[in-house]
């Protein structure tokens, strides 16, 4: 953590000294939106392009500026201090800063997301953790973790949770893992997820599964990209059919987003790939579907023309140009149709041999 402390004090010695020097101190910052970012296919992630915004500090952004500088002051004490705070109780703490407090926490949220911006630098290692708590895992994997405060090693083993399972917390870079798994399975649903677990699939299928619980979180993606890497296996994700799903579920957990592309390179998963539900799997196992709705069409326009990873991969805008075509979407449990575990039973078996064949 001194490198981060290090950057910290040497950003906040340039505004200073231009404090100092009576000239108008000044911070510039990533523009963080899907038109600046472009998709490297060698690098497997969406990365910022070079637009930028500078704030000055003027009568006008006075307030924003001061915002700024104590949220980075709070993150050089939580630093300093081995403590972290959640995004909500950094919310409360602005409320000591007179004049400069946030009235809300997107307010406050802003700010942070600014600062992590600023230093090109995640929210974790900056001191805060997000309100919500990651995903579940279930399978042969033990986690290697720590006893807080303590170098004291602990380990966690994901098949001794009884009916239930692991839980990722929301800070995942001290963990370490164990496991003999050939691959991660990533699961959209948790009522998915919860059958899988039940029935023991990843014993079966010698496998590792992640319950995303819709779009996974910052630690989710984190903990399955660690985890792959170190123990170089394949991921694969399971989704329902439709542009939420695809667009949002799934290109999340493979390249990230166009408001955190400045972190991207640590928050995805460049080597997922996607085993279903693919539009092709509904003509194929004749599931039932719902008609695609007003939102659905338009997030699957907007894919196909703006975003460069559906760009680059041409399977993909076709894929979703078949499903507007069809005019319909498909749940992940939509499989029960022909059985409760015909999921784990014909679904993952038949789609597992032929992982050549998984959408990008």
């Amino acid at each position: 953590m001194s490198k981060v402390i290090t950057q910290i004090k040497h950003s906040s010695d340039e505004i200073y000294r231009k404090i100092l020097a009576r000239k108008k101190p000044s911070m510039k910052f990533p523009v963080r939106s899907l038109a600046n970012v472009r998709y490297h296919p060698s690098k497997g992630f969406l990365e910022i392009a070079g637009q930028k915004k500078e704030r000055t500090l003027t009568v006008t952004t006075v307030k924003t500026f001061a915002q700024t500088l104590r949220m980075i002051a709070l993150s050089k004490t939580l630093i300093e201090t081995d403590d972290f705070a959640t995004k909500r109780d950094a919310y409360y703490q602005t409320k000591n800063w007179d004049d400069a407090r946030c009235l809300d926490q997107v307010e406050s949220d802003t700010i942070m997301d600014d600062i992590e911006a600023f230093f090109s630098l995640n929210k974790e290692q900056l001191g805060f953790r997000p309100d919500d708590h990651g995903g579940s895992v279930a399978g042969e994997l033990v986690v290697v973790d720590h006893e807080p405060g303590t170098t004291r090693k602990i380990d966690i083993d994901c098949t001794k949770f009884g009916s239930g399972s692991y839980a990722i917390p929301s800070a995942v870079e001290q963990l370490d893992f164990r496991t003999k798994a050939t691959f991660i399975l990533a699961i959209e649903t948790s009522g998915m997820f919860e059958r899988l677990n039940y029935h023991k699939y990843w014993q079966k299928a010698d496998c590792i599964l992640v319950s995303m619980n819709g779009v996974p979180t910052r630690a989710v993606r984190r903990f399955i990209r660690r985890m792959a890497d170190s123990k170089k296996i394949p991921v694969y994700v399971f989704v329902d059919c439709d542009p939420y799903g695809i667009g949002n579920i799934y290109r999340t957990l493979k390249v990230g987003s166009g408001n955190n592309a400045h972190l991207n390179q640590f928050f995805c998963v460049p080597q997922a790939r996607f085993l279903g539900v693919t539009p092709q799997d509904i003509i194929d196992y004749k599931l039932p579907t719902h008609p695609l709705k007003e939102v659905d069409i338009k997030r699957a326009k907007d894919a196909i023309k703006n975003d460069p990873f559906f760009q680059h991969h041409k399977t993909w805008s076709s894929a979703l140009e078949s499903l507007m075509k069809m005019g319909v979407r498909a749940e992940q449990q939509a499989l029960a149709k022909h059985g409760l575990n015909y999921v784990m039973e014909e679904y993952l078996p038949a789609k597992l041999k032929n992982p050549e064949h998984f959408l990008p």
